[in-house]
């Protein structure tokens, strides 16, 4: 039986030409600044975001831990959407590593605007902690893979410049936002002091993520880097993959936003299940079991048990994530298992002897 793991995008696997660049990397050590392949890959980076510098760091919330402690630092806070992954998914590292303190702004869809961040700046006196930073998430995972118009972002940018803050963007799906906003990164970047993106979701590269910015800072993040155990030796054989991603897979990331598309029209007509399409911007797709009796952890495992992976992330709502390596007659696939298991009779728990 075929297993179609949705899960997540970051379950991709690499395939035959990004294992072949790994495994003939020419490699140096990067703590030197001496790999050449790393090297490449941060210039590429950087070409593609239209910042003047790049860094390879090891994950997504790497990415987003150093430019948060660098540009609002210890004793300071900073404004995030409500549930952004770096106050949600990131181990609270801002606050225990960083020493800044997340206020958690509320927004529509995950989307955030000067009218929803002003209320929450502080005053300029000595016995408030100063607000420094306003972090963006686009695309926003946990609001549904929802994205910022370029418009929205530049507003943001320009309020955030009559009140002196920085602005980062955790863009871990950064070009799922720009095919889905019909723009590119440079686009979004102009927008950001900072910039995470992450290869390892649906660029399909194994490990990694490039932080980009200017050049002052990547240089100060390098050093933090390597204060969190982040510099790695000979990097190039990693890094082989991530120059594979940017230059082959980019492109394709459109065939994920058709089946998730795809994906969420057929659960909307699955009795029991429940979907808002509004939010299916991307490649990620929630929904909700509304049938009276069925938990979304029992309905993940006999998905499971058919060969159709999802993730439970609340007693009623799951999540499928298209991705590399699963293709429109796979979608049919799981919807239609999708639609056999919701009309399954729930099997009785036998009684105890």
């Amino acid at each position: 039986m075929k297993t179609y793991d949705v899960r997540s995008d970051t379950v991709t696997r690499p395939g035959p030409g990004m294992r072949k660049a790994m495994a003939e990397a020419e490699v140096g050590d990067d703590v030197y600044g001496e790999d050449p392949t790393v090297n490449k890959l941060q210039d590429m980076a950087s070409e593609l975001t239209g910042t003047e510098a790049s860094l390879f760091v090891s994950s997504g919330s790497m990415g987003n831990l150093i430019p948060i402690s660098l540009q609002c630092g210890k004793g300071n806070e900073f404004l995030i959407e409500a549930h952004g992954h770096s106050v949600q998914h990131e181990l609270a590292g801002v606050a225990a590593l960083a020493g800044s303190l997340p206020i958690m702004v509320a927004a529509p869809k995950g989307i955030l605007s000067p009218a929803l961040l002003e209320p929450w700046i502080q005053p300029d006196i000595y016995y408030c902690a100063h607000t420094r930073l306003v972090v963006l998430e686009n695309s926003h995972n946990a609001a549904g893979g929802t994205v910022y118009p370029p418009a929205a972002l530049k507003e943001i940018r320009a309020f955030t410049r009559k009140r002196n803050l920085s602005v980062h963007i955790d863009g871990a799906r950064l070009f799922n936002a720009a095919a889905a906003s019909r723009t590119d990164a440079k686009t979004i970047c102009a927008s950001a002091d900072s910039v995470t993106f992450c290869l390892s979701k649906g660029l399909g590269a194994p490990v990694g993520a490039m932080l980009c910015g200017r050049k002052e800072l990547i240089a100060e993040a390098r050093r933090v880097r390597k204060m969190l155990g982040g510099g790695m030796r000979q990097a190039g054989i990693i890094a082989a993959a991530g120059i594979v991603a940017l230059d082959k897979m980019i492109d394709r990331i459109r065939e994920d936003h058709d089946n998730a598309a795809r994906l969420a029209k057929g659960i909307a007509r699955i009795d029991g299940l429940s979907i808002d399409l509004a939010r299916v911007q991307t490649n990620i797709v929630y929904f909700d079991i509304t049938a009276k009796g069925r938990g979304g952890e029992e309905f993940a495992q006999q998905l499971g048990a058919r060969g159709i992976r999802v993730l439970s992330v609340a007693p009623a709502r799951l999540r499928a994530v298209t991705h590399y390596g699963i293709t429109a007659d796979d979608i049919d696939q799981a919807i239609s298992t999708l639609t056999d298991v919701m009309r399954m009779d729930r099997q009785p728990v036998p009684p105890q002897s």
